[in-house]
């Protein structure tokens, strides 16, 4: 007998081990959950992997798999409500469902090991597992069949659609579509400006120090709109990839300042506010650019050979505009500095 394909070699069933959960959701939860929306301690949002009983399941409650992120493995049981049911946790690393789908992490290798580990044939008599869509592109589920006689079942995309699948174990299809609303968009926004704060402050600090006040607001408006207002805005940015949408939001953005030269130095000679108001066009579009390129992966708009392709094509340009606006800007600063007329 060949026993060199799957955990299926071990000779004794593990004795199961049940932790205990419950659908309900506390402070500490809740708490959790803003520090996951703010980017805080990133990688230490998990829990345990391992075979979990919702309420008091029985033999023939159904096994739902889910990642071992706090928000995933929370959002399924909080959605699950009353229902008594076990859930399998898979050692993801602290990932989502679908982004460790993407890097193997919830996988079929994954699955496979934890049913074994679990003893999960001991504690159900079914053989069906229920694993979230967006879990699929990274499971074979022939391959879990074959390897642990556990068919794969893959729910709606969204945990709150699972009473609803549960009663006829059919997905509408609403529930089998991906969206990706206002509100999903701008749930992204606090952990994109936690991270981008530093250096925003450090870039504002430089631009007041360079051109003034005038120049600080740019350096700040440029990360506001990449990072807010281009997740709000997303869908109906004209053009069709996040590079060129980056670049017009960034154009709009600059506008107002190349216009509040004119209006402010008036003083000046027209070359020099002509330099002003460019180095402001061309700097801000390429800020605003790069950090909307960022949005790429936390998406459903994109994939992996088109981000790549927006990268060789669209972040060279980025560099070369925005080196050239900064230095005009410090062109322009030393002219004024020096005191040339």
């Amino acid at each position: 007998m060949n026993m060199t394909s799957s955990p299926l070699v071990s000779l004794t069933t593990p004795k199961p081990k049940l932790l205990r959960t419950t659908s309900r959701l506390t402070a500490a939860d809740r708490l959790d959950h803003l520090l996951v929306r703010i980017g805080y301690r990133r990688d230490q949002h998990r829990v345990d992997p391992g075979l979990y009983a919702l309420g008091n399941p029985t033999p023939d409650a159904p096994v739902f798999v889910t990642s071992n992120y706090t928000l995933s493995f929370d959002a399924l049981r909080s959605a699950l409500g009353r229902l008594d049911a076990y859930i399998l946790v898979l050692d993801t690393k602290g990932i989502n469902v679908w982004c460790a789908a993407g890097k193997g992490t919830f996988g079929t290798e994954e699955v496979v090991r934890r049913v074994w580990e679990t003893g999960l044939k001991t504690v159900v008599t079914h053989r069906t597992l229920i694993l979230p869509q967006l879990g699929a592109s990274g499971v074979a589920a022939h391959e879990v069949k074959r390897r642990t006689g556990f068919r794969v079942e893959y729910g709606p995309v969204r945990a709150k659609d699972l009473p609803a699948y549960l009663e006829n174990r059919r997905a509408t299809p609403t529930m089998r579509h991906v969206r990706f609303g206002l509100a999903d968009r701008l749930i992204l926004v606090p952990v994109e400006l936690k991270h981008r704060f530093v250096p925003m402050l450090v870039a504002a600090i430089l631009c007041y120090l360079i051109g003034g006040w005038l120049s600080a607001l740019a350096a700040v408006t440029a990360v506001i709109a990449g990072c807010v207002l281009f997740p709000a805005l997303l869908p109906w940015l004209p053009t069709p990839n996040f590079s060129t949408k980056g670049l017009l939001l960034g154009l709009a953005a600059a506008l107002p300042f190349a216009l509040a030269v004119v209006q402010l130095y008036q003083d000046w000679p027209l070359w020099r506010v002509s330099g002003q108001a460019l180095a402001f066009l061309l700097a801000m579009p390429a800020a605003t650019a790069y950090l909307a390129l960022n949005f790429t992966g936390a998406t459903t708009f994109t994939s992996p050979g088109g981000v790549r392709r927006e990268i060789f094509r669209y972040i060279p340009a980025m560099a070369w505009t925005f080196g050239s606006g900064l230095l005009l800007a410090v062109g322009l600063a030393l002219v004024g500095w020096i005191g040339v007329a």
